[in-house]
């Protein structure tokens, strides 16, 4: 485990619009035996960008270290998210996963355009969901020097 995960909060904002996959996210993240990891979950593209800039409900909101990030999103959809906070000079530093269920070779070249740091199509059952949570677990926040914001 590196240092950056030990004693200090490591916020993940999830962006999903599915609120049985949220479930099943922040319930693979707490099982990882991870106490200091917190999930913050929003449902679309505007409260995303709200969180990210600590607007309305979410003014008194911690940068988080990662984002995780649906594409398919009611309003604003994924990829406009993923513009905006790559076009920021300081919310581009924090790694945006997509994780989504589009498999589709446009999706996935229009996300890594925009920067992306990693696309994955989410697993259709729970076996692959708990190994790919515990492989993002392990490689972003155990592995993974991140900046502080």
């Amino acid at each position: 485990m590196n240092e950056q995960s030990v004693g200090s909060l490591f916020d993940v904002l999830l962006v999903e619009d599915s609120p049985s996959d949220a479930y099943l996210l922040m319930r693979y993240f707490r099982h990882q035996d991870n106490p200091n990891c917190q999930i913050r979950w929003v449902q679309d593209g505007e409260s995303a960008l709200d969180y990210l800039h600590q607007r309305g409900d979410y003014s008194d909101a911690q940068l988080p270290k990662l984002i995780v990030l649906d594409l398919n999103l009611p309003g604003l959809d994924g990829c406009e998210v993923l513009a905006h906070t790559k076009n920021d000079p300081i919310l581009k530093k924090i790694p945006v996963i997509i994780l989504t269920t589009s498999n589709s070779e446009s999706d996935i070249l229009r996300a890594y355009n925009l920067h992306t740091n990693c696309y994955i199509t989410k697993p259709v059952n729970l076996a692959e969901f708990s190994e790919l949570y515990a492989t993002i677990n392990r490689f972003w926040l155990s592995m993974v020097q991140l900046p502080n914001l």
